[in-house]
């Protein structure tokens, strides 16, 4: 399995956090892997055989070649059908909005494929990565798609902007009513302009950053007592932190790095 993550272009760097690839080699009986929210959106390219996504325990759909999948707020399952090989922009929760004209809220928990967000040149785009020979030439290709669609300056409002500093300055912990201490009577302003341009509530993403957080610390310290981490993570108590983990992720802490679902988060925490 063969995961490595690549920068964004000087002027792409607001707004998209990097390129990722990852391949692995067809096997008979691939387990599925689970996908946990994780803050993002993310442009996708099936390079490989097709992919899976399941909608119930045993129904699935076969995802589109090209694809946005918008904010995640709960685990998924995706399955192979054999030779793994993804191109994939990540951006940012905020950078997605500058490319569309739609509520960002629309894309939530669900496939879109490229072609129904930009139309025919979309098409162009699709087979250009097919057949780029290398991932660099991925990366040209998509660079200045990006650009070349980004014909307005990079805009995020200021109580976006502010409040998403606060989250990741905080990795999560702190409540948007501490953030907006001084001027609450912008909660619902502030709720909306996140539907719109983030596409879930302030609160909910603050939760996904700070499991982000936790994972990263689980990763790096797998010998720790959870309880440790629960408590530096600033959550109540452990029975807080269970809850919520087991909302985002499905499983429980213990489970976590040690179900084999868990493979490919598990390479993708140990490279992030």
């Amino acid at each position: 399995m063969y995961y490595e993550t690549y920068p964004p272009h000087p002027d792409l760097e607001a707004i998209v956090r990097c390129y990722w690839v990852l391949e692995v080699p067809k096997a008979l009986d691939a387990p599925k892997q689970r996908v946990i929210p994780d803050g993002t959106i993310e442009m996708c390219f099936i390079l490989g055989d097709d992919i899976k996504r399941y909608t119930t325990d045993k129904d699935f759909i076969i995802q589109p070649r090209a694809m946005v999948f918008g904010q995640i707020t709960r685990p998924y399952f995706v399955q192979p059908t054999g030779y793994v090989n993804t191109f994939a922009v990540r951006f940012y929760p905020y950078g997605f909005a500058n490319f569309i004209d739609r509520p960002i809220k629309t894309l939530a928990d669900k496939e879109t494929s490229i072609t129904e967000l930009f139309g025919e040149e979309a098409k162009e785009l699709e087979n250009r990565i097919i057949e780029a020979p290398t991932t660099e030439s991925r990366i040209e290709i998509i660079g200045n798609f990006l650009l070349q669609k980004l014909i307005n300056p990079i805009t995020i409002d200021h109580i976006v902007g502010s409040t998403l500093k606060a989250l990741y300055a905080t990795k999560g912990s702190v409540s948007i009513s501490s953030i907006l201490k001084d001027e609450p009577s912008k909660r619902r302003s502030l709720e909306r302009k996140f539907s719109k341009q983030v596409g879930i509530s302030p609160k909910q993403l603050g939760r996904i950053i700070r499991l982000q957080a936790v994972l990263k610390l689980m990763h790096e310290r797998q010998e720790e007592n959870l309880t440790s981490i629960a408590y530096e993570s600033e959550y109540y108590d452990q029975a807080h932190f269970i809850k919520d983990f087991k909302h985002f992720t499905g499983v429980n802490p213990k489970q976590f790095f040690t179900d084999a679902e868990m493979m490919l988060s598990s390479l993708i925490y140990s490279k992030d």
